[in-house]
């Protein structure tokens, strides 16, 4: 089927959309400055297969939790079949497709604005739907492995996402990261937690506006070839400078602290980013801090918890290693995180809480935070910034669960 690609009212170019819902033909581009950031050009026009590589990163992974039985109760084979079915709206950015024949308006059909149906997320979350399915949801451009959704709450867009394996940790990890990054005064999404089915879920607001739009680091990444005498780090900084992307350089420093402190294993090139108008094209500067559940030891027993040497993202392979990113410390009033243990005992307990997350495993979490404050001060006490090749990601995928 034959379709626009819209970036709100703008738009971008023709393409058809074959039976698997993949981009099968370009046609004219008309709004190339609109172009989804990262997708490769040359002089014979546009990468096919780069812009695909985009488009199917747009959608929900095949690896996302019960995600074979919601493509069996949509029937769909693939998840890419279901983006066209909503337009490819998005609550990230303001990409859309508008079938040529149609005059569909943003107006009229935008996720910020206008309501959307709850079928999808209920379906994705095992819950049984009559024969007529509402495919119009955010939840079919919604990336990541753990079973999540969209909700509108008191009128605002919220994302609700639950947790893996027997401890479900990662949704009370949200809020203990938020309520440490709220100690230190970093740019954060705040997260609560709430109850489902029996089982947590983290909650937190869109912060993606009608007004900007999230671009993931890994598409600001591919801007560029990375030559070989350049870290990671580096070259998505030397990136983000021709950007001129204002205070890059503390926003990465509190993203590193931050997730060495709470020994973050999955900050991977989609789940950080910057923030741009998506009219103007203007860059906004980098997003907020979000997505740091997969941490604390969120699937391991405590002993494994104070480890300097525990893997990490995105630009090393430990957070030893990462930490030594950081251009300056000064920022950071330790002072600030006093009694962080005794916040993070409170988040941790309740009867509910006690089913997933015991008593000794509580007190691991909350010890183990504030002796990562003292390892760090004492890297700060006697830092030096240095970036070893050889300590570099190759592979910045999300993980499983």
């Amino acid at each position: 089927m034959k379709y626009l690609l819209m970036h709100k009212r703008t738009a971008v170019l023709e393409l058809d959309i074959d039976k698997l819902g993949m981009i099968a033909k370009i046609g004219s581009v008309s709004a190339p400055e609109h172009l989804p950031v990262g997708v490769r050009t040359s002089k014979s026009g546009i990468d096919r297969g780069s812009i695909n590589e985009w488009w199917a990163d747009r959608c929900i992974p095949a690896s996302r939790s019960g995600v074979r039985d919601a493509l069996q109760a949509l029937g769909v084979a693939v998840p890419q079949q279901l983006l066209s079915r909503s337009y490819g709206l998005s609550l990230s950015d303001h990409y859309w497709l508008k079938p040529t024949d149609s005059a569909l308006t943003w107006e009229q059909i935008n996720f910020f604005d206008n309501p959307f149906s709850d079928d999808i997320g209920d379906i994705l979350f095992g819950k049984q739907r009559g024969a007529e399915i509402d495919f119009a949801s955010p939840d079919i451009t919604t990336d990541g492995n753990l079973k999540k959704r969209w909700r509108i709450i008191n009128g605002k867009r919220c994302l609700m996402k639950g947790g893996s394996g027997p401890f479900c940790q990662q949704p009370f990890n949200e809020v203990i990261a938020s309520a440490i990054m709220r100690r230190l005064g970093v740019a954060h999404i705040p997260y609560t937690v709430t109850w489902g089915d029996e089982h947590p879920y983290s909650v937190c607001e869109n912060f993606v506006t009608p007004e900007t739009e999230l671009v993931p680091a890994w598409r600001v990444y591919q801007l560029k070839k990375k030559p070989n005498s350049s870290s990671v780090f580096q070259h998505y900084m030397d990136i983000c400078v021709e950007l001129v992307i204002q205070n890059i350089a503390r926003a990465m420093d509190e993203m590193l602290v931050v997730d060495f402190l709470i020994a973050n294993e999955d900050r991977h090139f989609n789940n950080f980013g910057l923030l741009r108008n998506p009219e103007t094209l203007e860059w906004i500067g980098a997003a907020p801090i979000f997505d740091s559940g997969s941490s604390l030891g969120y699937d391991s027993l405590p002993n494994r918890f104070l480890s300097a040497n525990i893997p990490c993202k995105p630009f090393k392979k430990t957070h030893a290693a990462q930490i030594q990113l950081v251009s300056s410390f000064d920022w950071i009033d330790f002072s600030k995180l006093d009694g962080i243990d005794d916040e993070i005992q409170e988040i941790l307990s309740g009867e509910r809480t006690a089913e997933f997350i015991d008593e000794a495993r509580r007190n691991a979490i909350a010890n183990s935070v504030v002796k990562r404050i003292a390892m760090l001060k004492e890297i700060a006490q006697q830092h030096t910034n240095t970036d070893d090749l050889s300590d570099d990601l190759t592979e910045n995928i999300a993980q499983t669960y």
